[in-house]
């Protein structure tokens, strides 16, 4: 289930960057949850940068970029490791994409069993003993 946008200006990144970008956080997230790379979702979403202002500036007009990234997980994770996700993904942003820490900005996104579908069934009895298995674990 674990999904990754990372939210970009089109032409901000070159090629290799959004590769390494999508491979590190794939690998991150995998690492993170303790989850099997095989359920891992990263992707890379372009905008038009005169369709992003940041501080009230048009990014296409000189305003800065300051990416943004959203991370979905099921609710029952930790907190430890959804704080661990927001570090890591803005970790990899400011290595991977070269700016500057302060700009970067991410959300956990927390969605119910029952409201997440894995093949066709909803996560909840498709990982039920998973999820319970975390639901009872302390942290």
């Amino acid at each position: 289930m674990p999904i990754a946008h990372f939210h970009l200006p089109s032409g901000y990144a070159t090629p290799d960057q959004e590769r390494r970008l999508l491979l590190e956080a794939s690998a991150a997230y995998s690492r993170v949850l303790e989850s099997p790379i095989e359920r891992v979702r990263a992707f890379v979403v372009h905008y038009d940068p005169a369709s992003i202002a940041v501080a009230g500036r048009i990014v296409a007009d000189g305003g800065a970029v300051a990416p943004y990234f959203t991370a979905i997980v099921l609710v029952g994770r930790p907190a430890s490791q959804r704080h661990e996700l927001l570090r890591a993904f803005t970790d990899l942003i400011v290595d991977v994409l070269d700016v500057d820490r302060a700009q970067v900005r991410g959300q956990i996104i927390e969605v119910a069993p029952e409201n997440w579908g894995i093949a066709g069934v909803p996560a909840s009895g498709a990982r039920a003993d998973e999820i319970s298995a975390r639901a009872a674990a302390p942290g």
